[in-house]
């Protein structure tokens, strides 16, 4: 998981450098600007992670019927 914050985090970053390269940002207007980007990002990858992806993500100790510790 930690990976994929990686990844949302570093594509905010760039898509923000970029409005300020283009003159369509300024830095002063970044910490507003930047949460706005990444909060944007975030919800659209999580949005479209795959479920063969979420099988991957570590997931809580199971409770199921054979119980924490895996014995009937």
């Amino acid at each position: 998981m930690a990976s994929m914050d990686e990844h949302i985090l570093k594509a905010a970053k760039e898509i923000v450098v970029k409005f300020i390269e283009c003159g369509r940002l300024s830095p002063s207007g970044f910490a507003e600007t930047f949460q706005s980007i990444y909060k944007t990002v975030d919800e659209t990858v999580r949005a479209r992670v795959s479920p063969l992806e979420k099988a991957h993500e570590p997931a809580a100790p199971s409770t199921g019927p054979k119980g924490p510790t895996g014995k009937r």
